[in-house]
């Protein structure tokens, strides 16, 4: 059985986690060798699906748990955390 890591962030750009912000979030995910999930409001979907990601419905100022496990894991957890923090990349 795996260690599950997980950290709660708040979603700080303008738009949220629209589809470029979702799709960024899904690439990275896909390239990390951990099983990744996101959280919000108790409903879990996998970091590797774009439309659960964007069912989420997360906008700005909402927090969401990522959380990983398996090989890996505190990398992928890091690297998503910085893509979060780091507003996908977006002013």
């Amino acid at each position: 059985m795996s260690l599950v890591l997980q950290k709660e962030v708040q979603i700080t750009n303008i738009r949220g986690l629209h589809a470029r912000a979702s799709a960024k979030f899904v690439t990275l995910a896909s390239a990390q060798s951990a099983e990744v999930e996101v959280e919000k409001d108790g409903s879990k979907v996998a970091g590797t699906s774009i439309m659960g990601l964007m069912m989420l419905g997360a906008a700005k100022g909402d927090s969401v748990i990522i959380s990983t496990k398996g090989d890996g894991a505190e990398k992928a957890l890091a690297v998503l955390v910085e893509l979060v923090e780091g507003k996908f990349g977006e002013d």
